[in-house]
């Protein structure tokens, strides 16, 4: 008999890959999902795009009654329900602790009573704060918060106490955690919550470090969705990408079909349990050329992103995988070159249409002092 699968949040961008991904190699899934209206627009209908196959419970993770009903039968569990986004919860703290620290809270204490076979938990690059860096004399720090006095004087880098700054290099499990907002902190949380009960009830869980996650089915109508998502939204309706700070901050692109890739291992591979594993592409690029290479596949070059020179608090400068103990232990090779996920992400945006709330959005943090 094949096994089952529940995944919490499963209905959204990631979930429904990982379904489709489970499904074709002959697992049953059920999701669980609220069909949040700010991912899901409103009336809470079934996502035209999730998978025929998929069973959907619609409910929340807050009611553990929900949980229970949506535990019935299944072998493993994908844990992905959360707020997301960075700048919505450092003004939205109590939705976004309720959600993804109180859900699982009450994921695990049902757990206690319907054991299942694996817990995969879905963690955030965001819990590292800033990146792993070099030092000009060659040795390895620990990247930190930068100062809002060095903020307002636009001074961007990170610099060592003589000033010097610090090269970016790709970041391991191993770098302590650096939590600078509402939303990595309580990444952080799910976390360790999932790992701790995992060793105490003998339930062999893992955690993934997703990175910046892109592809087909992003909700483009969500302004604290993923910065490519975001950057399509503002060209579908003709107008600039905003770029904070100076454009040249670094991150991992990673496509949601080598997440997957990844979650599928998470659940098959034995040694992955107890671990923790960081989930990019192993490449970086800097925030001005992302906005560049979606402006040209989109056919809109024309339209420069807009660099504003602002900070949002919460923001890191650079972070990028280093995915060696992904390599290693799961055996997990990205498979998407980004320029070819860029050209599959182009091609769904056709014919797509997005509201673009990303002004909103930045009014909400500049009203309450959120951005420098």
């Amino acid at each position: 008999m094949s096994k089952k699968i529940l995944i919490t949040g499963g209905a959204g961008f990631i979930g429904s890959h990982v379904a489709d991904h489970l499904l074709a190699r002959g697992f049953n899934v059920r999701v669980l999902d609220n069909l949040s209206p700010q991912v899901h627009g409103s009336g809470g209908r079934r996502p035209v795009y999730l998978n025929e196959d998929v069973e959907l419970a619609r409910g929340d993770t807050r009611d553990p009654n929900v949980i229970k009903e949506a535990l019935r039968d299944i072998h493993a569990v994908f844990h992905f329900a959360a707020r997301v986004g960075v700048g919505q919860s450092m003004y939205e703290v109590a939705d976004y602790t309720s959600v993804n620290n109180q859900g699982t809270a009450n994921l695990l204490q049902v757990l206690m009573e319907h054991p299942v076979e694996r817990l995969i938990v879905a963690s955030s690059m965001s819990l590292y704060g800033e990146g792993l860096y070099k030092s000009p004399d060659g040795r390895l720090v620990a990247g930190r918060e930068r100062s809002i006095e060095q903020l307002q004087a636009r001074d961007w880098e990170l610099r060592n106490a003589d000033r010097q700054v610090l090269e970016p290099v790709a970041t391991p499990e191993t770098k302590p955690p650096n939590l600078a907002s509402i939303y990595a902190l309580s990444k952080f949380d799910q976390e360790q919550m999932c790992l701790i009960f995992g060793r105490a009830y003998r339930l062999p869980t893992v955690a993934l470090r997703f990175f910046n996650v892109y592809g087909t089915r992003q909700a483009l109508s969500n302004p604290y969705t993923g910065v490519l998502a975001i950057f399509a939204s503002r060209l579908l309706n003709d107008k600039a990408p905003l770029i904070y700070e100076d454009g040249l901050q670094r991150r991992d692109f990673v496509s949601v079909k080598d997440i997957a890739q990844a979650c599928r291992l998470a659940l098959e591979v034995p040694q992955a349990a107890g671990n923790v594993f960081n989930v990019g592409s192993g490449r970086n690029f800097t925030i001005s050329e992302i906005a560049e290479k979606i402006s040209e596949a989109m056919g809109k070059s024309s339209i420069e992103p807009q660099i504003t020179g602002k900070y949002r608090v919460g923001d890191i400068r650079h972070c990028f995988a280093d995915i060696t103990r992904a390599k290693e232990v799961l055996g997990y090779e990205p498979q998407v070159q980004f320029e070819d996920g860029l050209r599959d992400l182009v091609q769904w945006l056709e014919g797509q249409q997005a509201v673009d709330r990303v002004d909103q959005a930045g009014a909400e943090l500049s009203a309450r002092g959120l951005t420098v």
